[in-house]
């Protein structure tokens, strides 16, 4: 028997490894783009999903296996490009293959944040309505280390720079260990004809913040530090997400000790009062931050009892308060440390300073103690799910 080509090995394996805790017949869905990575991610599934659990001891079992590729109509022949990779992942035997095609919103956070909402509302859909319990996706170290830098560059903190892990819910990437040239070369072992989105190469004008870091910053990086730069941003990114999950644990446990019921919450307002925190004198009115009664007690507003927030060490506090605004309906991408900082302002500093005005409307304000933060007016009150890419 001929050897295996070791990047069609690395594949397999780290697909083997993802699937190695499903049941027999679950269905598992490839995001095929048609590009090198999830082509060859594919490709990968295709072979591994026969023999989930095989060893010398066990004849492993199948699940099943198909992929969803989504269309969202931004550059011209874009239906071509996604009925190409359908036909490349039925002709490796996936089943079943679902193109969808999205409309991209380029106000959600911009073009590239929309087309993300977008291409991931559409495996949600996808993946619910065909009952698959996991979703593959296909990217690799290269992105991960694009993310970190991304993430360092934005000055987000902690979570941005852990970049994307391997799991969350229903999403899996079985290649944040593997190369891009390990995933083209994949492709061309198999005899698949992956296609290169010309945006991705970073040159043209107006191409995308990721594609520049990816076709002028990753090179250039590698060739001033080093061959080896990707992989130790890859290793950072490890050792950073698991500093900020325990963080984002401890900071969860903060937020709910800071939590307070809305129902009681200005119960001496309307009269001068004295805040808990400065001892400064305070006469206010509900209108003051926000409206009262049935909008008050159907949700859109966080309200915390500063004394904990300000007791805890600086970490959790900025942290508890990022959240607070996530949950207040402030979007992740554009939720940044200055919007914090003001947060943090009205509980460790507190002058008797207005409102801090946030990322999609939101506000937030102090009074009697409570800092209370309250969501931007219309439908997109909810803060909707992040996904890391």
């Amino acid at each position: 028997m001929p050897p295996v080509d070791p990047a069609l090995a690395a594949a397999r394996t780290a697909v083997r490894a993802e699937l190695a805790d499903l049941a027999p017949d679950d269905l598992v869905l490839v995001a095929c783009s048609g590009g090198p990575d999830s082509l060859a991610l594919a490709a990968a599934v295709a072979t591994e999903a026969r023999r989930v659990g095989r060893s010398v001891r066990s004849r492993g079992y199948a699940v099943r296996a198909g992929a969803v590729v989504v269309d969202h109509a931004l550059q011209p022949g874009s239906d071509g490009v996604a009925q190409r990779a359908a036909q490349q992942c039925r002709g490796l035997g996936l089943d079943p293959v679902v193109v969808r095609r999205v409309a991209v919103d380029p106000a959600a956070g911009g073009p590239e944040a929309g087309a993300r909402d977008a291409r991931y509302g559409a495996f949600e859909d996808v993946a619910t309505t065909t009952g698959a319990v996991v979703v593959l996706l296909g990217h690799t170290l290269d992105d991960q280390a694009e993310q970190v830098l991304l993430g360092l560059a934005r000055g987000s903190g902690t979570r941005s720079l852990a970049g994307m892990p391997r799991r969350r819910g229903r999403y899996r990437r079985p290649f944040l260990g593997l190369r891009r040239a390990e995933t083209q070369q994949v492709c061309a072992v198999v005899g698949l004809e992956p296609w290169h989105d010309p945006t991705n190469e970073g040159w043209a004008a107006g191409a995308p913040l990721r594609s520049r870091v990816r076709g002028r910053l990753l090179p250039s990086l590698s060739d001033v530090l080093g061959p080896g730069a990707v992989e130790a941003l890859g290793r950072s990114a490890d050792q950073l997400r698991d500093d900020a999950d325990l963080l984002d644990e401890l900071a969860a446990d903060l937020l709910a000790a800071a939590r307070t019921s809305p129902r009681g919450r200005f119960a001496d307002v309307g009269s001068s009062c004295r805040d808990r925190q400065s001892g400064l004198p305070i006469s206010t009115r509900t209108t003051d931050i926000g409206k009262t009664g049935e909008e008050d007690e159907g949700g859109g507003a966080v309200v915390l009892d500063v004394t904990p927030l300000a007791e805890a060490p600086t970490a959790l506090r900025r942290r508890a308060l990022r959240a607070a605004a996530l949950e207040a309906g402030c979007p992740a991408g554009t939720t940044t440390a200055r919007h914090v900082e003001a947060l943090d302002a009205l509980v460790v500093r507190w002058r008797g300073q207005g409102e801090v005005h946030l990322p999609g409307g939101a506000r937030a304000a102090r009074a009697c103690g409570r800092l209370v933060l309250r969501s931007g007016p219309g439908p997109g009150a909810a803060p909707t799910p992040h996904h890391e890419e």
